[in-house]
């Protein structure tokens, strides 16, 4: 006799007149505008890096380098912390024009600028944009797909990073070279208007997928606890450079405020083990914020101490894009996935151990006898972890918002991701930068102590954020 299949209690019970997939009819409307609008920011996202070093030349502002990336990642807490009750009251349509127009502005005003202070306004502008955009397609993936359809619909998200993530920089660099670097920024705009028509067309449909979960937290935000973390946030990234005296003292203030500040802009008891919905945004943050600040001594060490050119380590590990979408497309259908995989835990900890052993790429690199192709084999399980861990807590995250209160939920998600990412790579450089005398080696294998940590906790959280 076989034994009955071990039934995931918290799995939606089938609706034979729910959709069956996500590519025909409305939804299929929807997904192509979900596509197109990640693939917007993905690949604005992904050019300015390679037009980055182009632009601080040409406007003479490589002091402001590390803040041209900071500036909207920290403006992005404010705008979306400020949009997320605007989207719950009237659904994402209008702050995704609003998102995407402001996101065009500011695109337009880097391209203009004729010094690098205007650049920065332009970035902030995008971060301005970037925030209700980001929180807008979460509650799209919450309010139009069924629950077991969102897994497949975050599979699309991630797509639309993966095509920019491999040819993106080339193509920037690309027309940099014929155009110049504004022209990276002046065909963003075109870019935005068709991927908002896109959009618009399919969504503006009813809210009949909510469900309340039975441990539904309600979250409230606040405002000026956003401001405040926008400004530790700058100032965790310009103490991390340790490029001022008394960055120390910076560093240490910045994290006393963003101490105080998260508390008021995620659910109670997020950093301190909370059951449920606490948990799972503090171990996701832990575990992404871990990949992200590993992932910049990866190629860092592959140049310096293993010889490679940086074209070289920029291909070792650009497989990381596709082993991400990978990951996120593996867990988009669990009924298909066997016994071992059923429960949502399961497939999180499949993300987050993979993550784990993607990181152990960084210590593989500082030993000269190991291939540098299985570091850059390692690392793409740390990309499979990513998709795989993303894609099942946000899944899990969406199916435990209270109705009408997916947008506060992902805007607390998305800011308390921003700023464990910000204090990790801060955190990092300043250990870095700080043994860097005693040899590169030595300072990437002390500075790695930060994601080993986080990886480490995020692991530990886990269980208590399924839990129910």
């Amino acid at each position: 006799m076989t034994a009955a299949p071990d039934v995931d209690p918290s799995a939606p019970a089938p609706n034979p007149d729910e959709p069956t997939s996500i590519w025909r009819g409305r939804l299929g409307r929807t997904s192509l505008g979900l596509f197109s609008l990640a693939f917007l920011v993905a690949f604005e996202s992904l050019a300015v890096i390679s037009v980055m070093p182009e632009v601080a030349r040409s406007l003479d502002g490589f002091a402001s380098y590390a803040l041209a990336f900071a500036l909207p990642v920290a403006v992005s807490i404010v705008s979306r912390t400020v949009a997320a009750p605007w989207i719950d009251r009237v659904g994402p349509r209008p702050a995704l024009a609003w998102g995407v127009g402001v996101f065009a502005v500011g695109l337009l005003v880097c391209g203009t600028a004729d010094s690098m202070t205007g650049f920065l306004v332009g970035r902030a502008v995008q971060g301005l944009g970037d925030g209700p955009i980001g929180v807008a397609l979460w509650v799209v993936v919450a309010q139009e797909y069924p629950e077991r359809l969102r897994p497949r619909a975050l599979a699309v998200m991630t797509s639309a990073w993966t095509v920019p993530a491999v040819v993106g920089p080339a193509a920037a660099a690309l027309l940099t070279h014929v155009a110049g670097w504004r022209a990276v920024f002046l065909l963003g705009p075109v870019l935005a208007a068709a991927s908002l028509v896109v959009a618009w067309q399919a969504l503006g449909g009813d809210r009949a997928h909510g469900r309340r979960s039975d441990d539904a937290i309600t979250v409230t935000s606040s405002p000026l606890a956003a401001v405040a973390a926008t400004a530790a946030v700058l100032l965790v990234s310009v103490a991390g450079q340790r490029s001022v005296a008394a960055w120390p003292w910076l560093l240490a203030a910045a994290l006393v405020v963003l101490v105080v500040a998260v508390r008021h802009l995620v659910p109670p008891r997020t950093w301190t083990g909370g059951r449920g919905l606490p948990s799972l945004m503090s171990a996701r943050a832990l575990l992404m914020s871990s990949y992200f600040g590993a992932q910049v001594y990866v190629p860092l060490v592959l140049v310096e101490l293993r010889g490679l050119s940086v074209g070289q380590a920029g291909a070792a590990i650009s497989g990381t894009a596709f082993t991400w979408w990978l990951g996120a497309t593996a867990v988009s259908r669990p009924e298909r996935l066997g016994a071992a995989l059923d429960r949502p835990l399961r497939r999180a900890l499949l993300g987050g151990l993979s993550i784990a052993a993607g990181l152990s790429a960084v210590l593989l690199a500082l030993v000269p006898a190991v291939p540098v192709v299985l570091v850059a084999a390692v690392w793409l399980v740390g990309g499979f972890g990513m998709g795989v861990l993303s894609s099942t807590v946000v899944t899990e995250m969406l199916g435990r918002c209270a109705p009408g209160e997916e947008a506060a939920t992902s805007a607390a998600m998305e800011s308390n991701d921003s700023i464990a990412e910000s204090v990790a790579l801060a955190l990092g450089a300043a250990v870095f930068a700080g043994l860097l005398t005693h040899g590169l080696g030595t300072a990437v294998l002390v500075a790695f102590a930060v994601p080993a940590v986080g990886v480490t906790l995020g692991l530990l959280l886990l269980g208590r954020g399924f839990a129910r």
